[in-house]
């Protein structure tokens, strides 16, 4: 029992931030931070060196801080999406959602109407229906069917129908186009968000890859050099 709960105190440690203890399984060690992360870090609290930890909420905050000052010094002042883009990566969380749902939701009742009239109006079957309309009436009041024709020529009621359906057929197609464009701006604001996250976090995993590899290198260095000074003690034994 006394070997378990040793064990179990030596697999905590305390977070170099808050100074709280966690499990080893809730921290981070210093040599796996980001070393520009790791620089923020030790600006705003000095001591982290290696051998230090810090919590997983701290290191998003850092994170955090780290991506907001990039992207300042690259674009200038943070707007709103950009902000949504660095929530998201503080809390892990999908930046992508689906805007024909938001649309759909939002929407009212003239509004879906205004689609529909839109979408029937610049149509084939509105057109040739329309077409088939106008014959009919000419062909009516042209030929003599009627005794008296309800809109000789030129037409004059005929006219008047088609500025009508003219005069509301306009502002039904610009509010149609309208939504069309609210739809256009909700789908690239969540291009944009989806592309920045994603440059973000490519730019992370290139630092780290960096990083690693750096190590890596210094491990093999200091292997080498152990190496040269076995085979050094060696010689000077055959000697």
């Amino acid at each position: 029992m006394k070997e378990h709960s040793k064990s179990g105190v030596a697999m905590q440690s305390t977070c170099h931030i808050c100074g709280h203890v966690f499990p080893r399984s809730k921290l981070r060690p210093w040599i796996s931070v980001l070393p520009r992360v790791s620089d923020l870090i030790a600006q705003k609290t000095p001591g982290w060196i290696e051998g230090k930890y810090i919590c997983k909420p701290d290191l998003a905050k850092f994170r955090r801080q780290y991506v907001e000052k990039l992207l300042a010094d690259e674009r200038g002042e943070l707007d709103d999406l950009t902000r949504q883009v660095v929530d998201s990566l503080e809390a892990g969380e999908l930046v992508s959602r689906n805007t024909e749902d938001e649309i759909a939701m939002n929407s009212t009742f003239g509004e879906r109407t205004a689609d529909k009239v839109a979408q029937f109006g610049g149509s084939w079957v509105f057109i040739i229906s329309f077409g088939v309309v106008l014959m009919v009436w000419i062909t009516l009041n042209v030929a003599g069917l009627f005794a008296r024709p309800f809109d000789p020529y030129p037409f004059i009621l005929l006219n008047l129908v088609l500025s009508c359906l003219a005069a509301v057929q306009a502002p039904v197609i610009l509010m149609s186009q309208r939504r069309q464009e609210t739809k256009d701006r909700l789908r690239a604001e969540n291009d944009y968000r989806v592309n920045l996250k994603a440059e973000l976090e490519i730019r992370q995993l290139h630092e780290k890859i960096d990083h690693q590899l750096a190590h890596q290198w210094e491990k093999l260095a200091e292997l080498q050099q152990i190496q040269i000074e076995l085979l050094e003690e060696r010689n000077d034994r055959h000697h």
